[in-house]
């Protein structure tokens, strides 16, 4: 299992990219060192997906591993960075129905979730209440066998949704596996079960077979549906390809002392590790994008954090020892998702084509690559369009609302 390693003194060498070192001035560099593997084995195999988290093992933790901590803060970025970092309102989500669509079980979902929200006094959101719902692929209480990766995977799922709309509800909708065809049917379980929003922290290989996913499972007018681009950088995943989805990428997050109070770059930490982006192989360019140098769908249209070395605080106790950092486009996608339920009713049928329609309210990434490639914009960032960031990340509600 692959692991990256930074070190604060060597930050900008190590991620590899000579624009963010430029930026470096703007932004304060990670002060600590960050060792990290991916949670779920790669599986290149066609219709086959895999988790996009990255799980960071070497961080020094500042609470107890397990358990709320009222006194102290977690290792990694909490609810009031992130809100603060995306200039989101506090208290948002009420009236809309967050699903978190995963495969396999995590057994300690709720209890986990749970210490999650009261570490950083959120409302809680119980299966008694109502809040919460645990459900298999089909919708039943039938869940599928317990597997530990993923569950790390869930745990920052539901942390994330938590963060950024804590007065949503939230449906798991567990698969039975990392097939395409088990994780497309808990995407329309979800939608039946009232989901107003859909997060998907996975991807797998582009194959022939994904416009015809994309009608099957994908094909929910006026529901956004985020999925994260990948933590391969320069190449393309599918579900993030289809044109019927919001494909968000990543950035590197820092405090800075800046108006804005934060800095953002692509998230890079060589050629093969950053956010995903690309060309699409198979699927047709949506209407609403126009970017000149893809004839086919181009990913990614929005981002957010990514980076394991500014990532986030998780709480996990299947497969995990409680508090912990995690990183990695799967990130992404479960904040952007709590961004849109944040934004509440949707009227675009497909609402990734608001974005496209509202790009001076997200902030522009204009620093930063994963690799070269040509044309430049689809691994390296620009003014304006590109493809590891998208068009920027969330300034506000504004963007994603309509």
């Amino acid at each position: 299992m692959r692991t990256s390693s930074i070190s604060a003194a060597a930050t900008a060498v190590a991620l590899g990219v000579a624009a963010l070192a430029a930026a470096a001035p703007a932004q304060a560099a990670p002060t600590h060192s960050v060792s990290w593997t991916r949670a779920c084995a790669v599986d290149l195999t066609p219709g086959h997906v895999f988790c996009n988290a990255l799980h960071v093992t070497g961080t020094a933790e500042h609470v107890r591993a397990t358990g709320v901590t009222p006194n102290a803060t977690p290792s990694g970025f909490g609810p009031s960075d992130l809100l603060s970092a995306y200039n989101i309102p506090s208290g948002g989500g009420a009236g809309q129905t967050v699903a978190i669509v995963d495969a396999y079980n995590d057994p300690n979902a709720a209890s986990d979730m749970a210490t999650y929200r009261a570490q950083y006094g959120l409302p809680a959101c119980t299966v008694a209440s109502g809040c919460f719902k645990q459900v298999g692929q089909s919708g039943t209480s039938s869940l599928p066998r317990n597997n530990a990766s993923w569950s790390g995977e869930i745990s920052l799922d539901l942390d994330m949704v938590s963060a950024i709309a804590p007065n949503a509800k939230i449906i798991l909708v567990e698969a039975s596996s990392a097939s395409m065809t088990n994780l497309g049917t808990a995407v329309n379980t979800a939608v039946k079960l009232g989901a107003t929003e859909v997060s998907n922290s996975y991807g797998g290989s582009e194959s022939s077979a994904d416009t015809g996913y994309d009608s099957t499972y994908f094909n929910h007018p006026g529901i956004p549906i985020t999925v994260s681009s990948g933590d391969g950088g320069y190449g393309v995943e599918y579900p993030a390809a289809s044109p019927n989805v919001t494909a968000v990428g990543g950035t590197s997050l820092t405090k800075s002392s800046n108006s804005r109070g934060w800095s953002e770059s692509v998230w890079s930490t060589s050629s093969t590790e950053g956010a995903g982006s690309g060309c699409s192989a198979y699927e047709p360019k949506p209407s609403w994008q126009a970017d000149s140098g893809c004839s086919k769908r181009t990913v990614a249209d929005v981002s957010a954090v990514a980076d394991p070395a500014t990532g986030v605080a998780v709480y996990q106790t299947y497969g995990g020892s409680g508090w912990a950092v995690y990183g990695g486009t799967s990130v992404a996608a479960p904040l952007i998702a709590g961004v849109y339920a944040d934004a509440g009713t949707h009227s675009t049928a497909i609402p990734a084509a608001n974005l496209y329609a509202h790009t001076t309210s997200l902030n522009d990434v204009t620093t930063g690559s994963t690799a070269s490639c040509s044309p430049a914009y689809l691994c390296t960032a620009e003014t304006g369009y590109d493809g590891p960031t998208g068009l920027g990340t969330p300034n506000g509600l504004t963007a994603f609302t309509g």
